[in-house]
């Protein structure tokens, strides 16, 4: 896609087992392991809500054991 082309497309916000979050399209199916995490409006507005919400980018299975481990 050129830059200067909108990209009009509806997204959802995903996530998968681990706690990690990407965004996908709202029109198709998604994949398997991802969830819908019940956001959804353009790119950039999923890709900002991402932003503020995935604070911790370490796998859930890694911030586990880091916190067993204490």
């Amino acid at each position: 896609m050129h830059a200067e082309e909108a990209d009009d497309r509806r997204y959802l916000v995903v996530l998968n087992d681990e706690e990690q979050y990407s965004v996908w399209w709202a029109d198709r199916a998604l994949p398997a392991g991802w969830h819908p995490e019940g956001t959804e409006g353009s790119k950039d507005e999923c890709l900002a809500h991402i932003g503020k919400i995935w604070t911790d980018l370490r796998p859930a299975s890694l911030r586990r054991r880091m916190a067993a481990a204490r």
